[in-house]
C-alpha cells in the first residue's frame, strides 16, 4: 500500500522538474561553461553559453499560459515567471555577446559567461518566487554573481565599485533575511500565498514589507537603495552594466509583484509605499540624470528611472488587468533598449565628448542611438511608448492616477536628459570608432527588437480592443 503513494511522489516530483527545465538548463550551462574554462578552453564556453540559454528560453515557450505552483508552492510557473525567462534569456545572451571583446584573451575569460548564467538564474528565482526562502536565494544568487563581474578588471575603479556593491548588499540582504522573519512569526509559513493571513498582524506585514523593499529594492536600484548602482555600472565592463541594468533589476521587480499578489494591502499599506518609491525613483534618477557627463553613469541613473516606471504596474497587481501584461511588455522594451543603448556606448565610449560626431561618422549605430533613447522617453511607436502606456493605464485603473501623471512629467524632464546625447551625436564629424562584430550585432539586434516589441505589443492592443 505504500508503493502508490511513493508511486505518485514520484510522478508529481517528475511533472515539477519537467516545470522547470527552463531553470535546470540555465544551471546546467552555467555548469558546461565552467568545466570548460577549467580545461582552459574559454572560447568554447562562450557559443556553450549562448546556445544553452537560447535552448533554456526555447523551453519556456510550452510553458506559456501555465498557471500553477511546484514543490508545494514554492515556486510560481506564471505569466510572470515565463516572460521572465523569455525576456531575460536573450537578454543575458546579448550581454554575454557584448562583453566578448571586452574579456576575450584575458586569464578568466570563461568565468565571465558562467557569472552571467548563474546571475541570470537567480534573477529567474526571483521573479518566480512563491517562498520568501526563494527570495532569499534568489537575492543572494544574483549577488554573488554580480559582484564579481563589476570587479573583474581589477583595477581601481571596478575594485572599488565591486567593494561597494559587495558591502551594500550584503546588509541589504541581512535587513531582509531579518525582516521577513516577522512574516514567518506572524503566519507561521514561509509561502507567500500565506501572506492574506497578515491582515490580522498589520506591524508584522509592515517590519516585512519595508525589509523585503530593502532588499529587493536593492537589487531593482529603487531609490533610496541606489547607492550602488552608478560606481558600479562605471566601474566594471560596459557589457556588465547593461546586464545589471536589466536582468537582475527586472527580475527583483517581478519578485516585488509577486510579493503584492497576496500582501494584504489595508494590514501593509504597501500600494502607497510602492508609490511613493516610484515617484523617489522617477524624480531622482531623471534629476540626477541631467548633470552627468559620463554616459555609462547616465544610462545608470536613466536606470533607476526606469525602475520607478515599473512599479507603476506593481501598485495595480491585484486591481488592474493590464498590470502583468503592463510589466511584461515594458521588460521586454526595456530589455532591447537599454542593451542597445550600452552597445552604442561600448562602440564610443563612455564620456559624453566620446559621442560628439558619432552620427554623423556611425550613421546607422548614431540613428540606432537616437530610437533606443527616444524609447526610452516613450515616443511612439517604439517599444517603450507602448510599455509606459500600458504602465500609465494600469496605474489609473488602480486608482493611481496622481501617479500615472508624475510618470508622464518625468517622461518629459527625461527628454532632456536623452537630448544631450543627441545632439553631441550630431554635431562635429569626426574619425569613426571601429566597431566589433559583436557589438554591432548586439545593437542591431536590440534595436529590431526595440521596434518590434513597439509594433507587435500595439497590433496586439489593436486586435483586442
Amino acid at each position: 500500500m505504500q508503493d502508490m503513494p511513493q508511486g505518485g511522489g514520484g510522478m508529481q516530483m517528475a511533472q515539477d522538474l519537467a516545470l522547470l527545465a527552463p531553470e535546470i538548463a540555465v544551471l546546467l550551462t552555467a555548469v558546461g561553461a565552467l568545466v570548460f574554462e577549467m580545461l582552459r578552453l574559454p572560447k568554447v564556453s562562450l557559443p556553450f553559453t549562448v546556445i544553452g540559454l537560447l535552448v533554456a528560453a526555447g523551453l519556456t515557450v510550452p510553458l506559456l499560459g501555465t498557471e500553477t505552483t511546484v514543490f508545494s508552492e514554492t515556486f510560481r510557473v506564471d505569466a510572470l515567471s515565463e516572460w521572465a525567462k523569455l525576456v531575460l534569456l536573450p537578454a543575458t545572451v546579448l550581454c554575454v555577446v557584448l562583453s566578448y571583446p571586452e574579456v576575450k584573451d584575458t586569464d578568466r575569460e570563461g568565468t565571465v559567461y558562467v557569472l552571467f548564467s548563474m546571475t541570470a538564474l537567480g534573477a529567474l528565482v526571483l521573479a518566480g518566487a512563491g517562498d520568501v526562502m526563494f527570495l532569499v536565494i534568489g537575492v543572494l544568487l544574483s549577488s554573488v554573481g554580480s559582484f564579481p563581474l563589476v570587479a573583474y578588471p581589477r583595477d581601481d575603479r571596478a575594485t572599488e565599485a565591486g567593494m561597494k556593491y559587495f558591502v551594500f548588499g550584503s546588509v541589504a540582504l541581512a535587513v531582509m533575511i531579518f525582516g521577513i522573519t516577522y512574516w514567518f512569526g506572524a503566519t507561521g509559513s514561509t509561502l507567500i500565498s500565506d501572506l492574506p493571513r497578515l491582515s490580522g498582524a498589520p506591524l508584522a506585514a509592515v517590519f516585512g514589507l519595508v525589509a523585503a523593499l530593502v532588499g529587493l529594492g536593492y537589487k531593482a536600484s529603487l531609490v533610496p537603495f541606489h547607492f550602488w548602482a552608478p560606481d558600479a555600472y562605471d566601474g566594471g565592463p560596459v557589457s556588465v552594466a547593461a546586464f545589471l541594468s536589466v536582468v537582475p533589476k527586472t527580475g527583483a521587480i517581478f519578485a516585488i509583484a509577486q510579493i503584492a499578489r497576496d500582501l494584504p494591502a489595508g494590514a501593509s499599506g504597501w500600494p502607497l509605499a510602492v508609490a511613493a518609491l516610484a515617484v523617489l525613483s522617477m524624480t531622482y534618477g531623471n534629476l540626477a540624470a541631467l548633470v552627468q557627463e559620463n554616459v555609462v553613469r547616465l544610462l545608470a541613473y536613466s536606470a533607476i528611472a526606469q525602475s520607478g516606471y515599473f512599479l507603476l504596474g506593481v501598485v495595480a497587481v491585484g486591481e488592474s488587468g493590464l498590470a502583468v501584461s503592463s510589466l511584461v511588455v515594458f521588460a521586454a522594451a526595456y530589455a532591447a533598449m537599454n542593451i542597445g543603448a550600452f552597445a552604442v556606448v561600448a562602440l564610443a565610449g563612455r564620456d559624453l565628448r566620446d559621442f560628439a560626431g558619432l552620427g554623423r561618422s556611425r550613421p546607422a549605430a548614431g540613428a540606432a542611438m537616437v530610437v533606443f533613447l527616444i524609447s526610452l522617453v516613450g515616443i511612439p511607436p517604439l517599444g517603450g511608448f507602448v510599455g509606459k502606456f500600458l504602465l500609465f493605464g494600469a496605474a489609473i485603473d488602480a486608482g493611481f492616477a496622481w501617479l500615472a501623471i508624475v510618470g508622464i512629467l518625468n517622461s518629459v524632464v527625461s527628454l532632456a536628459v536623452y537630448l544631450r546625447i543627441v545632439v553631441s551625436m550630431y554635431g562635429r564629424a569626426k574619425e569613426a570608432p571601429v566597431s566589433p562584430r559583436p557589438v554591432a550585432a548586439v545593437w542591431v539586434t536590440a534595436l529590431v527588437f526595440t521596434v518590434g516589441v513597439g509594433l507587435a505589443a500595439q497590433v496586439l492592443l489593436g486586435r483586442v480592443a
